[in-house]
Parts: structure tokens; sequence; C-alpha cells
């Protein structure tokens, strides 16, 4: 960077008072212009370091992704030329930007709203109930026992379908897992026959006598008896949105219902008509989804922290969607540091425990469905959230809507196969699954209640095994009974068909059909990897992972496709296939097809995890081109029918170790 002036300097009582931490003594050459007194070294100005740094003529200590300096104080970091370094009037401009982002931060510091809502957060989790254990040591499923289940509301009460015979549907999946030919000869087929698939027996690991211990699960059973459904007070919704016009915005019929700021008239309106149909895009596709997105309405009309949130992930859509640069930087935070301090508040007042509940959930649903992939402002990690909320669940003397159990359900569930953790309410989900019982969640996102439940018991067998309190005997059983719950799982009717009309309407029934069926192609590779020895070059997992790829054939791909509906089981499928597999180039292509969206929300973290996990595991020495020891997924010798081996032994990263060592946080739903 030159000498010239291009734009003032920051004033002495900022530059001095608030950075002087980012202006240490250097041991390389003076910068141009500094003092040269000789009694001391000057400030060396790097003219490589990140454009930020350069404009407000501070020391930059070049880190990647995002410099110290940057970090600290929530600014975008460039290292590739932005537009506003083009003209003298640009950086002007972006100057005022980041001195205002800066007293931003700076009373954000002071006021300490987000420490003080961490400690609210401990707070609240130190005074849950006492936990109950379950024993995970017995079979799981097997006998399907039909429980007494305490009267429940109706919210809960809505049936699954009945289980049906398992059907053909993946006949061509052959789901042989090889593992290492030292293991004993299995004594039970680890699969039950069926009319579906061809299973092979696993060679099971050398049984233990070793008893299993028993996990402690939370008291998180939402159905309490404690609860008089009948006298609960329902809260006071609007029946249906305003009935709006043709060629009318949503907006313009809500401009006297929901007052906000002239200011922020332009977010909220944007909110209304661009945000909600992208975050419920299988809720749009169904008739009669006008009460649930007349809950959203009404929330914002009557709780203040979940209006502020609505406004900050709004302008965090408009900012990706406009390809912005750090314009939206100070709405974003106004209103996040706004919605954060409200909640403090009432946390630390204990009351309104639902309004605090609503707008968490949205603090963690809409961040993120909206956030871009490499979101550099300060914000607290969807888990943190979390806990806040199943804090407020298991002391709730009320029971949450409809909208928020199967909103609850789809985080905690998804969310606790991300963590490698037991799922808060895991306990409530194993019983609605015994006993047929509905969460809402195939009509808000797309996938059978069923399959999802499974998905929870999968991550509570997971869990057990990062904690080493299962043995791989104990593991082999339960991932056995497992396969055999998602086979029940199977419509009746295989076919998968483009879910149109002939008049391009969506088919919601199609639609769910072919999402679910991915996601239990997803659950099935996700059960499979829990095995010891698992192998990535076993034909079954090729096979799932190529059905995977044949299946989404069946659904558009763009922005008007539903393939943001489809993280998890792309990510699961991603994670688990081999340089070769076709999946990877389809993928690649419906994120192109995608456009802005396909780097934006859920759909482009994961996407970026995948990019990564793939640069790494591909590589012949994953440890050279990282340089750290990452944690190791042993991958043994597949052994084919003449017992030669197929695929040299290999070790590969585990995706939790890559966003680990990359601090991603992500929730990728």
């Amino acid at each position: 960077m030159s000498g010239s002036a291009a734009s003032s300097s920051i004033p002495p009582t900022m530059a001095d008072g608030m950075y002087a931490s980012t202006q240490t003594a250097s041991a390389g050459p003076s910068a141009r212009g500094s003092s040269g007194n000789g009694k001391g070294r000057s400030i060396t100005r790097s003219r490589s370091g990140c454009f930020t740094c350069r404009l407000r003529r501070k020391k930059c200590d070049e880190e990647r992704p995002s410099c110290k300096a940057c970090s600290k104080l929530g600014l975008k970091c460039d290292y590739r030329t932005p537009q506003w370094w083009a003209t003298a009037e640009q950086r002007a401009k972006q100057k005022d930007r980041i001195k205002d982002r800066i007293r931003q931060t700076k009373v954000m510091e002071k006021e300490g709203s987000l420490k003080e809502y961490m400690d609210r957060i401990k707070a609240l989790a130190e005074r849950t109930p006492v936990t109950v254990e379950y024993d995970f040591s017995r079979p799981v499923f097997v006998e399907q026992p039909q429980p007494q289940i305490q009267p429940q509301p109706e919210m809960f009460a809505a049936p699954l379908p009945t289980p049906i015979t398992p059907h053909d549907a993946n006949a061509n999946v052959s789901l042989n897992v090889n593992v290492d030919a030292s293991n004993v000869a299995p004594t039970a087929p680890l699969y039950p026959e069926s009319s579906s698939s061809v299973y092979s027996s696993l060679n099971p690991p050398e049984p233990h006598t070793a008893a299993v211990s028993a996990p402690e699960l939370t008291n998180d059973d939402w159905i309490g008896d404690n609860i008089n459904y009948a006298n609960v007070p329902q809260a006071v919704l609007p029946a249906t949105t305003p009935n709006v016009p043709p060629n009318r915005a949503l907006s313009s019929c809500l401009r006297y219902l929901i007052s906000v700021d002239d200011c922020d008239r332009r977010l909220f309106d944007h909110f209304v008509d661009n945000v909600i149909p992208l975050a419920f895009p299988i809720l749009e596709a169904y008739p009669g989804a006008s009460s649930s997105i007349s809950e959203v309405l009404h929330s914002m009309q009557s709780n203040h922290s979940y209006l502020r949130c609505c406004l900050s992930v709004s302008a965090i859509h408009l900012k990706t969607s406009l390809g912005l640069e750090d314009e939206m930087d100070y709405d974003i935070m106004k209103h996040r540091y706004e919605a954060i301090s409200r909640l403090s508040r009432s946390i630390n007042h204990g009351s309104g425990q639902m309004q605090v509940m609503d707008a968490t959930l949205a603090m963690i649903f809409y961040n993120c469905t909206m956030s871009s992939s490499d979101d550099y402002l300060p914000d607290i990690k969807w888990s943190d959230h979390f806990e806040a909320v199943s804090s407020i669940v298991k002391t709730l003397t009320c029971t949450p809507s409809q909208f928020n159990v199967s909103l609850i359900t789809w985080i905690d569930i998804l969310g606790a196969t991300i963590l490698g953790k037991t799922p808060k309410f895991s306990h409530t989900y194993r019983t609605k699954h015994l006993s047929g019982t509905s969460s809402g969640l195939q009509r808000m996102m797309g996938c059978d209640d069923r399959v999802m439940y499974l998905i929870s018991e999968i991550a509570c067998l997971e869990s057990l095994k990062l904690e080493g309190r299962v043995d791989d005997m104990t593991i082999y059983g339960h991932v056995s009974a497992l396969n055999a719950q998602i086979e029940w799982t199977e419509p009746a009717d295989p076919t998968i068909e483009v879910p149109y009309s002939s008049s391009g309407l969506v088919q919601p029934t199609q639609l769910t059909k072919i999402i679910s069926t991915l996601f239990r192609l997803g659950a099935r590779i996700y059960l499979l990897s829990l095995i010891s020895g698992f192998d990535y070059y076993d034909p079954s997992i090729i096979n799932l992972v190529a059905s995977v790829t044949n299946i989404l054939q069946c659904l558009p791909a763009g922005q008007q496709g539903f393939d943001r509906s489809l993280v998890w089981p792309l990510f699961i499928t991603g994670a688990h296939s081999v340089p070769s597999s076709a999946f990877r180039k389809v993928l690649g292509e419906r994120v192109v097809a995608l456009g802005y969206l396909g780097d934006f929300g859920s759909f482009g973290r994961m996407y970026r995890v995948l990019k990564e996990l793939w640069k790494l595991t591909d590589s012949p020495d994953p440890l050279s081109a990282t340089g750290a020891q990452p944690h190791i997924e042993s991958t043994t010798f597949a052994v084919g029918a003449n017992n030669q081996l197929q695929q040299p032994a290999h070790e590969r990263i585990h995706w939790r170790e890559v966003m680990r060592r990359n601090k991603w946080d992500y929730l990728l739903i």
C-alpha cells in the first residue's frame, strides 16, 4: 500500500485507546513515515496484510481466514481486493462503516450482553430436573411393546402410519459389510432376511462379558403427568394469515398490524416476503400452511426479541442475496444485540418462558438457514442457545405449540448427530416411536417422523460408543436391531416419481416420500458407520451412496427445487463417499444450479465442510496436508468372495475433526 492518505485517519482517541493492543513492537523494518528516533522498534504495517487493516493503518498478523484484529472487532477481513478499495470516496465510506461497527462492538462489550446471556443459560441448566436412566444394554425395539402412555394434548396425538411388511424398494442395494478377516466367524446374521435386500452376515467382534452401563438421559418427557392439559390456556393466534390480494405482497397487508421503525421497514418487508418462504419450503408446499405462518407473524407482533431476530436475519439475507460486502453488518448486529439483550433480561427475571423459547428457537433456526458459510460476525453457538431451550422445556407448565414441538425435535435430533451426543429429548422420541405419535416433522421438514426417531436412536448409540460405554459386540447387536426398524419404515408403494403434477404444482405427498427415502438412506449409512471396521469402499456403502445419487434425479435442481431441505442426508452421504463416486459430481452440479443459495445457510456450510473433508481425505498424506495430528478413522481391507484384498487399507479424518479444527460450529439441518 502506498503512503498516500487515501482517506482520513481514525480519530486518535479511537486509534490510541481501542487498538493499542494491535500496535505491538515488531522486529521487522520500520514502516514508511514512522518515527526513526532509534530508541525503540517502530510498528511494521504489512503491505500484504488484509485490506481492512490497511484501511485502518493497523498492523495485520495476516492470519487466515481472518486476522486477529478483524476477528476481535467483528470486521470483515478481506485478503482479496474488495469493491470499496477502488476509489478514495468508497474507502472513506468504508472507513465510516468500520467506525460505526467498532463503536457498536465496544458498546456490546461494555454492556456484556453476550456474556450475560451465556451466564443465564448456565444458570438455567443447573436448575434442570433430576435425570432418569435408560437401559441401553437391552434390545432396541425388538418386541415393539406398547407402553401405557398418559393422555396427551392433541398436538402430540397425531398417529403415525402402522408399520408394514418391508418391500423391495431398494432391491439393488446389497448391504454386505466386510471387516477385518481376523475377526471370528459370525454366530448370527447382522440383518434379518427380507425381500428388500440381500443381507450377508457381518463378522462380529469377540463377545465380552463386561456389563454395559446405562446412560443417564434427561428427564425430558414433555408429556409429563403433572400437566392437566384440559386446563392449559391456549395462545390466541390469528386463525389464518391475512387475505392477500393478487399481485400484492404479504408485507403490505401487515403494515398496520406489526409496528416497526421506519428505518427497519425494509428489513421487515423483506423477511415476510422472501425469508419465510426460503426457511420453510416444505411447509409452503402443503395446503393449509397459513396456520404455521400466522404463528410466526404472531410471534413477530407480540415478542420483541423474536422480531429483532427476524430483522437481523433479514439483513443477513439481503447482504448475501445482493452480494454486498459489509454494508449490512451494522443492521445485523444492532438487531442481534437487541434480541439477545432482551432475552438476557427475561431469563434473569424468570418471566415469559414461552416467549424466551420462541425467540431462542428463532435465533437458532433462522441464523442456521440464512447465514453465509463464512460468517465472521460475533454470535452465540447454536448449541448454547439450545441449552436454554431444553432447560426451559423441562420446566414449562404449559404445552409448546405444534410448530415449536416440530422445530425443537428437528433441531434436537439432527443437531445431536452433528455433535456426536445424545438428543436432549431422546426418551420422548423413543416413547413417541413406540406409541406411533407424530411430532409434525413430515409437514415441516419433509422426513417421515419414524425415520427421524430412529436417527435419534442411532445418535444415542454413537454417543455411547464415543464415550466408550458400549463394546463392539453391543454395538453390533443394536445396529442389527435398528436396521430392522429402518426396514419397517419403508412405504408400501416403493415407486419414486417426480413430485410435480402435469400442471406444474408440487405434490407434497410425493415430495415427502422422496425426502423420507433420502433420509432413510442417510440413516443407513450413518448407522453402518458405527460398526468397527467400517469401510468406505465396501460395495454396500458405495451402493447406498449411488442410490442417493439416483433418487436425487427425481428432484429438479436450482433455486425452485428442494435441495436445501436435504442438507443432512446429502452431508452424511458425501462424508462417506469415495473420490470416484458420481455423487460428488452430481452434488457439485446442483450447487452451481442453486446460484447464491448454494453458498448460503446450512446448505452452503454443508458443502464447505464436504469440500474441506474431501481435500484432506483424498490427499495421499492427510497429515502433511494439514500439519496437525487429526482424529483418525481406521479403514480396513475389504475381503471379497475370493478372500483377496480389494482395496488397500488407509486412514480417514472424521468430518467432526474437520469442523473442530476450523472452528465451524455449524448446525447442518
